[in-house]
């Protein structure tokens, strides 16, 4: 790492405020500003042209930060100052905000309260229709280029990649194919299509969703299926996900998530006007932080071992939370019952005809047939409780509602339980079984076989 600079330019350096792949942002002062300043500082150092080419590509980022914020004046909005281009280095003095970026709140674990966050992403609109106002699009809006401080005041920041639509974007020098975060990308941006002021609304509506439900509106495991869902398929709804969520709040999401720019917001005054009319149906602020003890608890589950972070927090909340005493009968052989359980404490017995079959215990999921037998949808087994009982128990209602991955996790994990439970009881079987036939490899060469031609 190399050292600290005590001048860069006409500014006195101060203390290093964070450092990223191409540039080191420092906190720094100089005569001319009275309260201290933010310096992004670039240098060129590799004459490589690999490096070159990059090179030139970070000039005219800086440049296009330089010249749009210049037109840019409003209090959610990061200021530019002064900007230096050198042969051997470059940097942007802008506006000093002590706040963080809207990432460390987008976690489910670290959510804000529904009114603040709504309060949040008012301002992000104010700034981006004034932005608009100016013939400036952001292009990258997404929560690393979102700070906000304690008393959620807030700065749009990173306006290197915005484009200038007074402009053509033939001869427009800001303009970089490519520019935006894939999962915040609209659909007319990820197919290259002109941009206007829609696709950064878009893009805002995004990290509502984010920052509501603490998961993205399209989730994938790959760019190819991720950008096909942009495309083509509609977000889940954000009061499902999120039950504090009000119900007004879908029809925001979904307007403000609109593939058809026609049927978009038109504007960030627009979007921001339904905020307010959601944001004034809030009565209660009192605000219940999620219950991370359940959620370790589940998280140190075999079962729940492929689960991402963000699904396990979304099994607890559409699944219910049971205590019961010793003997209790949880479900019963033949009943058309699809509730189905994992225990957390304790253990079960299953049976059938009076017969007991097994013993379950911590984090073992009992009752799973009925809701795998898509044709009878009943019980194979009865489940008692052996003593004091805590288990987590899912409705087939409520899992109905979930998103499309929780839905596919549990498919595929009780699929797994079950194909193990009939190879141990096959196994089990096989001790008292008749001796078996052997056959002969030999003539196969193993089970390697070979197609012939006829």
């Amino acid at each position: 790492m190399s050292p600290i600079p005590e001048i860069i330019g006409k500014y006195r350096i101060l203390r290093e405020l964070g450092r990223g792949a191409t540039a080191v942002v420092y906190l720094a002062e100089s005569a001319d500003h009275p309260a201290p300043v933010a310096l992004k500082h670039v240098r060129f150092d590799d004459k490589s042209k690999d490096e070159a080419k990059w090179n030139r590509r970070l000039l005219k980022l800086l440049k296009a930060e330089q010249a749009v914020c210049g037109r840019l004046n409003h209090p959610n909005i990061i200021r530019v100052f002064d900007a230096s281009i050198e042969p051997d280095q470059a940097y942007v003095v802008m506006e000093y905000f002590p706040g963080g970026s809207l990432e460390r709140y987008c976690g489910f674990e670290q959510l804000l309260p529904i009114h603040r966050t709504i309060g949040i992403v008012f301002k992000c609109c104010m700034a981006l229709d004034h932005a608009y106002r100016q013939g400036i699009v952001h292009r990258d809006i997404k929560p690393a280029n979102i700070l906000v401080d304690e008393a959620d005041n807030v700065k749009i920041t990173d306006f290197g990649l915005a484009l200038n639509i007074n402009k053509k974007i033939d001869t427009d020098s800001t303009f970089i194919m490519g520019v935006g975060s894939p999962a915040y990308m609209s659909p007319e941006q990820i197919k290259g299509y002109p941009l206007n002021q829609k696709t950064d609304l878009y893009s805002l509506g995004v990290l509502l969703f984010h920052m509501l439900t603490g998961r993205l509106p399209f989730r994938a495991s790959n760019p190819a299926q991720l950008v096909y869902r942009i495309i083509n398929a509609d977000p889940p709804s954000v009061s499902q996900l999120n039950p504090d969520v009000p119900e007004q709040m879908d029809a925001v999401i979904r307007k403000a998530l609109e593939k058809d720019l026609y049927s978009r917001y038109r504007n960030g005054a627009e979007f921001a006007k339904d905020l307010a009319a959601v944001r004034y149906r809030i009565v209660d602020d009192d605000y219940v932080p999620p219950d991370t003890a359940r959620f370790s608890l589940l998280r140190r589950l075999a079962f729940f071992t492929e689960f991402d972070d963000v699904e396990l927090w979304e099994v607890l909340r559409i699944c219910s939370w049971r205590k019961v005493g010793e003997h209790v009968a949880l479900m019963r052989e033949g009943d058309a019952d699809q509730r189905f359980g994992v225990v957390l404490e304790g253990e079960v017995e299953l049976s059938i005809e009076g017969r007991q079959v097994a013993r379950l215990g911590v984090g073992e999921v009992f009752g799973v047939h009925a809701w795998l037998d898509h044709i009878e949808h009943r019980q194979a087994m009865t489940v008692v409780s052996l003593g004091p009982l805590t288990y987590l128990e899912i409705n087939p209602s409520a899992l109905a509602l979930a998103s499309e991955e929780v839905q596919e996790r549990f498919q595929r994990q009780l699929s797994t339980v079950i194909v193990r439970r009939l190879a141990e009881l096959a196994r089990r079987m096989a001790v008292h079984a008749p001796v078996a036939v052997r056959g002969d490899f030999t003539r196969t060469g193993g089970l390697d076989l070979q197609l012939l031609d006829i």
